[in-house]
């Protein structure tokens, strides 16, 4: 008796743009990440020999993701959990953030996996909006969703986060976990320390989101790790116009200044009107 179609296919691992099924070209590679055996070396004195030649690895995703991603459109990156089923709430207000995102002319970006990824990616996909998704090499299978338009997988973490920055106008946080609270810190870091600049991070969902925002003023805040500005680097909302209108004033704004002479320089005359 055959078995059904899904029970023989072979499961598919990726290596960075590579995909594998079946047995790996080097066995002791198998069950690890480009990341961890990057990162993992203790008790072994091979990096020595082998770290240095990675750089032109790391030299070369920058190039892939900048080359593939140099064209986008004005766009948001959009995270929250890989676990946010479909029938969730959140996992429609996705769909919804994700379609809004591109009826205002932006190109979505998520991490192109299941959940609240998916779900971002579905509504701008369905709305006629550019869908990208930018996946990781993980121990686990995943593959991009299918309402990625534009996706690459990434090996490595860091050079994953910069595409997430540097090609988006600002972030939209839907609720999530640990890779979720990551991409939240890596941006208001950025921010405080003025490595962005006019760049909102908006959290979506303030029944999720309220314990944290607590304690970043009850305790960091009154402790005097951060400052009480610092506060105002977090946009909270339940709305999603609002969340589309606090991109948009970001962008007006960043324009105006873009016309804005440099400190210290003279405001040009207006050019001169004929009679």
């Amino acid at each position: 008796m055959s078995q059904p179609e899904d029970a023989r296919r072979r499961p598919i691992r990726h290596r960075g743009p590579i995909a594998l099924r079946g047995g790996e070209p080097d066995p002791g590679t198998v069950g690890t990440t480009t990341d961890q055996r990057l990162l993992d070396r203790r008790g072994s004195s091979d990096w020595v020999h082998t770290d240095p030649w990675r750089v032109l690895r790391i030299q070369a995703e920058f190039v892939e993701g900048f080359g593939l991603l140099a064209e986008l459109p004005r766009a948001v990156s959009v995270f929250g959990s890989a676990r946010t089923p479909r029938d969730s709430e959140y996992y429609e207000v996705g769909v919804q953030l994700g379609a809004a995102l591109a009826d205002a002319g932006y190109a979505v970006i998520t991490g192109g996996g299941p959940g609240a990824m998916e779900a971002a990616n579905k509504g701008a996909c369905e709305a006629g909006g550019m869908s990208v998704g930018l996946g990781i090499e993980l121990p686990f299978e995943q593959e991009l969703n299918e309402w990625v338009d534009v996706g690459v997988l990434f090996r490595y973490f860091f050079v994953r986060k910069t595409m997430f920055v540097k090609y988006a106008q600002a972030f939209v946080i839907l609720p999530g976990g640990f890779g979720t609270l990551d991409e939240l810190f890596e941006a208001l870091t950025l921010v405080q320390t003025r490595k962005v600049t006019r760049f909102p991070v908006i959290l979506f969902g303030s029944a999720y989101w309220s314990g944290l925002i607590d304690w970043i003023r009850d305790t960091m805040v009154a402790q005097g790790t951060v400052g009480p500005s610092d506060l105002d680097l977090l946009h909270v909302t339940d709305d999603i116009d609002e969340a589309v209108a606090i991109i948009q004033a970001a962008d007006a704004a960043r324009a105006q200044h873009a016309t804005e002479p440099p400190p210290g320089q003279p405001v040009p005359d207006p050019a001169p009107v004929d009679d």
